[in-house]
């Protein structure tokens, strides 16, 4: 990749230690523009804290995140949102009593940056309409326009969700187990989606269905111990004798890790995100 070329996001040497205990232990990763990474690793590894910290949700105790080559260490999730970086989650962000059409277009305005000025309000709000009614057709909602949230499908919601979270044209998007809960079917049909909202976009999500990360993933990055062991396309990985290892010799360490750890963490983190 060329020097003048920064990486959509790249992680150096990225370190985060709770109480006495270092979680991410020197994770380093490069992402190029447009890729889609799936981020692997067996429970306790620090898949989730990987993407707090990138997402700022966590502050790093050690080394750097860049987004489109800007240092973003000690910002707000706002101001990365700002930036250019949108996350998903595992808990629905959705408003259960409004539709999906104004969910959207709610999703649109905040990440915009919106402001309800009296002289700008109806230029906005008509921009905004027309670019909901896009995304709507793009998720394939357009069907679905007037229903509540809280009257779709648990697939259509995550549809929704994710439409939400590309609405204000972030090109740095983070998937937190998206298809966690769906069926065979709506797992297939899910991958095909997210895939074509995210064309052209830089893709990370954290997934323990290998056959999503197989089907969805242009790169997997395998974190065991805090620490990013390989990066390399999916078939590549898959035969990384280093990986198959990791993944065989870990899981009774982390059972036992995991029950010494949890208390800790729990603590230190939340007192961080209050703190957010």
């Amino acid at each position: 990749m060329s020097q003048s070329t920064p990486y959509a996001l790249e992680l150096r040497d990225l370190r985060k230690t709770f109480g006495k205990t270092e979680i991410i232990r020197g994770a380093n990763l490069s992402v190029q523009q447009g890729e889609r990474v799936a981020i692997i690793g067996p429970n306790g590894a620090g898949k989730s804290t990987l993407f707090n910290l990138i997402s700022g949700r966590l502050l790093p105790s050690g080394g750097d995140v860049l987004l489109n080559g800007q240092r973003i260490n000690g910002q707000t999730p706002f101001e990365i949102n700002r930036l250019g970086l949108a996350r998903s989650f595992q808990v629905s962000n959705l408003f259960s009593k409004l539709s999906v059409f104004e969910n959207l277009r709610c999703g649109l305005l905040w990440s915009s940056g919106y402001k309800y000025s009296c002289w700008r309000f109806l230029a906005n709000l008509h921009d905004a309409n027309q670019r909901t009614e896009e995304l709507l057709h793009k998720l394939h909602l357009e069907k679905r326009r007037d229903v509540l949230a809280m009257n779709l499908t648990y697939a259509e919601q995550r549809a929704l969700e994710i439409g939400v979270t590309i609405a204000g044209g972030a090109n740095v998007i983070l998937l937190d187990e998206p298809t966690a809960g769906m069926s065979t079917t709506e797992t297939s049909h899910f991958i095909e989606l997210i895939k074509e909202v995210t064309v052209g976009k830089t893709l990370l999500t954290v997934e323990h269905d290998m056959g999503v990360v197989f089907g969805l993933a242009d790169k997997i990055a395998v974190v065991v111990y805090g620490q990013v062991i390989a990066f390399d396309t999916p078939q590549k990985v898959r035969a990384n004798a280093a990986v198959q290892e990791a993944y065989l010799g870990s899981t009774l360490a982390d059972n036992q890790a995991n029950a010494v750890l949890a208390a800790d963490v729990l603590e230190q983190e939340g007192g961080e995100h209050a703190a957010h």
